[in-house]
């Protein structure tokens, strides 16, 4: 019986346990939206509230104990000046689990964690991340075009032949 044993394992000892959630938690803050399992998520989203709580008290011991948990500076930068910010007004309850389906090789139960509110810059880098496929596939194929195309070396070697 695991009678007042609260917190996931993980399955990991103590210190993996630990940096695996320094990790997830600092990719929240920067990329707005990670995909993992869902008891990674449930495990992950008191620290992230608690970054977030710390981010809205603003003053310096808390930058401290941020950049004692978090693992960059710029992570800590992007929390205390864009994403607190965000949750001025809001006691509480900043992210949101969606889950998404199973993993392939073990079947273990897939989700995005993301923080509520970002949906707009969630837009602005799938725009960019468009717009750059949409330009390397133009280039790619004005190089093809420039060599003749796939088939032209093999119709430069019919015509001398």
């Amino acid at each position: 019986m695991r009678h007042r044993n609260a917190g996931f394992k993980l399955g990991r000892n103590t210190s993996h346990r630990r940096a695996l959630l320094r990790n997830l938690v600092t990719s929240i803050l920067l990329e707005d939206r990670v995909e993992t399992t869902i008891t990674k998520c449930k495990a992950a989203r008191p620290l992230v509230e608690k970054m977030i709580t710390l981010g809205k008290k603003g003053d310096l011991h808390s930058r401290r104990q941020a950049l004692a948990f978090l693992m960059t500076r710029e992570c800590v930068t992007r929390l205390f000046d864009t994403v607190a910010p965000r949750y001025g007004d809001r006691n509480g309850g900043y992210l949101r689990i969606v889950r998404t389906g199973f993993q392939k090789g073990d079947g273990a139960e897939k989700a995005f964690i993301e923080l509520l509110g970002a949906e707009q810059v969630l837009d602005e880098k799938r725009k960019a991340r468009e717009e750059a496929r949409a330009k390397r596939r133009e280039e790619m194929q004005k190089s093809m075009e420039s060599q003749g195309g796939p088939d032209a070396p093999l119709e430069a070697g019919i015509e001398k032949a």
